[in-house]
C-alpha cells in the first residue's frame, strides 16, 4: 500500500526524500499498479550541499530502478523530463537540467540541452584543457530555504510583465518563463537583453509595483503566480534576474559556437571569458553565489585558470574552473595552500579534483 501511495514531506527534507520522487514519479506518470517491491542499497562519493547534483542523481537512480524492475521500458529522454517533474514533489521548483544531463551524458561529450522539446546536442570540447572542480565547504539546502523559489518567481514575473508589454492581446497570461517571451516575441536575445533597461526600468518593484503593470488582484497573485513558500516576498529584483537569465542563455549558445570554431589556444581563452563573465552574472545579477564561491573564483585565475564559475544551484557548493593542462599539477598545488590551507578536517581528494566529462546513468545486471 505504501509504494501505491508515497507521501513526501517538505516540511522534513531527508536524503532518502529524493529517492522517494523517483518512486513516486514513475509509478504515478507511468500509471503503475502494484509496484514490485526492492531492497535497496544506496552509495556514493558526491559530496552533500556540493552543488553537484546529488540529490537529482538520487531522483534518477531511483526513477531507472523503478522503471527496471517493474519491466517498464522508456526512452532516456522521456525518463529525464519525469525525473525533473518529480523533483518538485520535494518543493523546489527546478529545472531539468540535471536530470537530463545524468541520463543523456556520453563519454568525451558536452551537452548543449534545449527543452520543450527535450534535445541535447554534442559539444565537442577543444583539447588542451581539464575542469577542476573545487568545493567552497559552504553548504546550503536549496529544498529548505526559499532563495532558489524566490529567483524562480522573479524571473516568472519577469517574463510575464515583458510579455504584456511586447505580446498581443492576453497572451501574457500563458506566459511562464523567458524563454516563452523570446520565442512567441521573435525577438533575439540580444534584442531582449538591449530592451530590459526600458521595459523593467526599477532596480527594485514592490508587490504593488507588480500588481499594477499586470493589472492583477494580490489573490492572483498568489493563486497563479507565486510558489507556496514565496507567497509572502514583498520585493521582487527583476530586470537583474532577466538579465541574468537571457545573458547566461546567450553565453551558451557563444560557448557551442566557440567549440565548433575556434581551435587552439585562442579558443579556450574565450571560453574562459565567457564562464567568467557567468559567474559575475550570477554574482551580481542573480544573486546566487558566496563569498567561498567568489574566493575560489578568484584564486583560480590568480593561479593559471583560464575561467572559473560557480556550478549548480549556487549559494555554497562548487566551482569549475578550466586549466591548460600543462598547468593543472600547479593548479592544484596553489589551491590546496590557499584556500583550504585553514579548512579542519577538508577531505582535499573529494573538495578538490579533475573532471572530464563521462557517460550518464547505466544499469548493469548481474547474474
Amino acid at each position: 500500500d505504501k509504494l501505491n501511495n508515497i507521501e513526501i514531506s517538505t516540511d522534513t527534507i531527508n536524503w532518502w526524500s529524493y529517492f522517494l520522487c523517483g518512486l513516486k514519479g514513475v509509478y504515478e506518470d507511468m500509471n503503475v499498479e502494484n509496484p514490485k517491491g526492492m531492497q535497496v542499497l544506496v552509495s556514493g562519493c558526491i559530496p552533500p550541499s556540493a552543488g553537484l547534483s546529488s540529490s537529482s542523481a538520487l531522483v534518477v537512480g531511483s526513477a531507472i530502478i523503478a522503471t527496471v524492475s517493474n519491466g517498464i521500458e522508456t526512452e532516456r529522454s522521456s525518463l529525464a523530463s519525469l525525473c525533473a517533474r518529480a523533483e518538485r514533489f520535494i518543493g523546489t521548483q527546478g529545472g531539468g537540467m540535471d536530470q537530463a544531463i545524468e541520463l543523456l551524458a556520453q563519454e568525451g561529450q558536452a551537452k548543449l540541452i534545449e527543452f520543450n522539446p527535450l534535445v541535447a546536442n554534442d559539444v565537442k570540447l577543444p583539447q588542451g584543457s581539464v575542469f577542476v572542480i573545487a568545493n567552497s565547504l559552504q553548504e546550503k539546502n536549496k529544498a529548505a530555504s526559499n532563495e532558489f523559489n524566490s529567483r524562480v518567481v522573479e524571473c516568472r514575473l519577469a517574463a510575464k510583465i515583458l510579455g504584456k508589454k511586447l505580446l498581443k492581446d492576453e497572451a501574457w497570461k500563458e506566459v511562464k518563463k523567458l524563454r516563452d517571451v523570446e520565442k512567441q516575441s521573435g525577438k533575439s536575445l540580444e534584442d531582449l537583453i538591449k530592451i530590459l533597461d526600458s521595459c523593467l526600468p526599477k532596480e527594485v518593484y514592490s508587490r504593488e509595483d507588480v500588481l499594477s503593470e499586470l493589472g492583477i488582484t494580490d489573490q492572483y497573485l498568489r493563486d497563479d503566480i507565486l510558489t507556496s513558500n514565496t507567497q509572502e516576498l514583498q520585493t521582487f529584483k527583476l530586470k537583474q534576474r532577466a538579465r541574468h537569465v537571457l545573458s547566461e542563455s546567450n553565453r551558451v549558445y557563444r560557448f557551442r559556437e566557440v567549440c565548433h570554431n575556434s581551435k587552439g589556444e585562442q579558443g579556450l581563452i574565450e571560453l574562459g571569458e565567457l564562464m567568467s563573465a557567468s559567474h559575475k552574472s550570477c554574482r551580481y545579477d542573480y544573486e546566487c553565489s558566496a563569498e567561498g564561491l567568489d574566493t575560489l573564483t578568484e584564486l583560480a585565475i590568480k593561479n593559471g585558470a583560464l575561467g572559473s564559475r560557480l556550478t549548480g544551484a549556487g549559494w555554497g557548493g562548487c566551482t569549475v574552473s578550466l586549466v591548460p593542462e600543462s598547468k593543472v599539477d600547479g593548479f592544484l598545488t596553489e589551491l590546496k595552500a590557499s584556500y583550504y590551507k585553514d579548512k579542519q578536517n577538508a577531505d582535499l581528494e573529494s573538495a578538490i579534483f579533475v573532471s572530464k566529462p563521462s557517460a550518464g546513468a547505466t544499469v548493469w545486471q548481474l547474474s
